[in-house]
């Protein structure tokens, strides 16, 4: 079975956070793991942050970003969802980067698994997706 790990979830992977457990028991089961390629901007990004707010050096960044171009986690180009996640952001007032997990996860007939509770809890209110998307435990 496959399911799609998006950002907030893959972070945790590298640098200890709070749910950083429950992220990492994923990469111990039996799952495929899926995102769309947008994944890998999205995690930079996160570790730049980090950096600016003091929370990681630019030496330690450096060595996670070489980590995180190892991650096992497949990717789908996000050419192949706009389609898709550009008609879910439309209907859910949910940005398109958000979208582009919940496409790949219905084009895959699985869920999305986050750690971004405003995005769980968003969905909630759309009953043909809010079975699609999963807060991380």
């Amino acid at each position: 079975m496959s399911v799609v790990v998006d950002a907030s979830v893959v972070i945790k992977w590298f640098v200890p956070e709070a749910g950083s457990d429950a992220a990492s028991r994923l990469l111990a089961t039996q799952d495929r793991l899926a995102a769309p390629d947008l994944l890998f901007a999205e995690i930079l990004s996160a570790i730049w942050k980090k950096v600016l707010r003091g929370q990681l050096t630019r030496a330690e960044s450096q060595l996670l970003v070489r980590d995180i171009e190892n991650i096992a986690v497949d990717t789908t180009p996000c050419r192949a969802l706009a389609t898709d996640a550009h008609a879910i952001a439309l209907s859910t007032s949910r940005s398109v980067y958000d979208s582009m997990y919940l496409a790949l996860a219905l084009r895959l007939d699985t869920r999305v698994i986050t750690a971004d509770e405003r995005f769980f809890h968003a969905l909630q209110s759309f009953p043909d997706l809010a079975e699609s998307i999963e807060l991380l435990a």
